[in-house]
């Protein structure tokens, strides 16, 4: 589908610390706390479109969780037939008008006008930061307050953990990781994980940080994922990994394929948690010629 008008579709990848807003998708008007949608949408406002402007954003984080790379997609028509913006300068212009909100846009592709940020998307990855070690808040680097799961006690067995990990990859029903919201009648359970994996992490400042605390990162890589179903993966694993589940729990919990099965207050904070990817086929991304916008 190919835009004729002057509107152009962009899709953008864009950073933010979750910390401060209601999470990213926009927020009611009468609602203090906005979410990160709200600031994208006026930011593209600011460049004074002809068209009514609106986001479609591809990966849902929650109040607290963080990004390094979600995306979105919207339509553009500049004033008095003014040509499109170059996917540099449309950037620029995004941060300028973002300042000073912790938000980035750090790339942006023209695309053909079918396109949609959410269902083109191949898959999406979620890292989650693990600090042990951490007896008090105030332990923690100052460029890692609020930016990971701070653990009072310094050892984890990781062996147990990595061997339960093992078990939530592939094709399952993962209704047990899964909380209950008003779109579970309307989710399929059943997802498919290429990853979960737990290596070795730093802190941000680890060159200059001195204190016996120890950084940890569980990844998990899949098409899509079901409501705080990261969180509490990360909840039982964490659990296994201070020997308050067994590796069989885990999966005794993921053959119950209930969510009411899920152990009260397991859930992992938002705060050590990042979407890090969100990827598209190479062909999505390819530059969009002009002699392709004629066509």
């Amino acid at each position: 589908m190919i835009m004729h008008n002057g509107r152009v579709r962009y899709l953008i990848f864009f950073q933010y610390l979750g910390t401060k807003y209601s999470g990213v998708m926009k927020a009611p008007p009468h609602q203090a706390v906005k979410g990160v949608q709200n600031y994208l949408e006026d930011a593209v406002r600011s460049l004074r479109p002809v068209n009514e402007v609106s986001l479609s954003i591809s990966s849902r984080t929650d109040t607290g969780v963080h990004a390094l790379g979600n995306s979105a997609h919207f339509d553009l028509q500049r004033q008095n037939g003014k040509p499109p913006f170059a996917e540099e300068v449309l950037v620029d212009a995004l941060n300028f008008h973002l300042r000073p909100e912790p938000i980035r846009i750090t790339r942006a592709y023209r695309v053909p006008g079918g396109f949609h940020a959410r269902f083109r998307a191949v898959s999406r990855t979620y890292v989650y930061r693990l600090a042990t070690g951490v007896t008090h808040h105030s332990c923690t680097p100052l460029t890692d307050a609020n930016l990971c799961w701070g653990l009072r006690h310094m050892d984890l067995d990781v062996g147990a953990m990595r061997d339960a990990a093992s078990l939530l990859v592939g094709t399952h029903n993962f209704s047990s990781f899964r909380a209950l919201n008003s779109e579970t009648p309307f989710k399929d359970p059943v997802k498919t994980l290429e990853k979960v994996g737990l290596e070795l992490g730093d802190a941000f400042v680890h060159k200059h940080f001195h204190r016996d605390i120890q950084f940890w990162e569980l990844t998990f890589k899949s098409r899509s994922f079901l409501y705080k179903q990261v969180r509490r993966m990360t909840g039982a694993l964490v659990a296994v990994g201070q020997g308050q589940m067994s590796v069989s729990g885990v999966k005794e919990l993921l053959e119950a394929q209930d969510s009411q099965a899920y152990p009260h207050n397991l859930t992992s904070p938002p705060e050590g948690l990042f979407l890090t990817r969100v990827d598209y086929h190479r062909s999505d991304l390819q530059l969009y010629t002009q002699e392709d916008s004629q066509s």
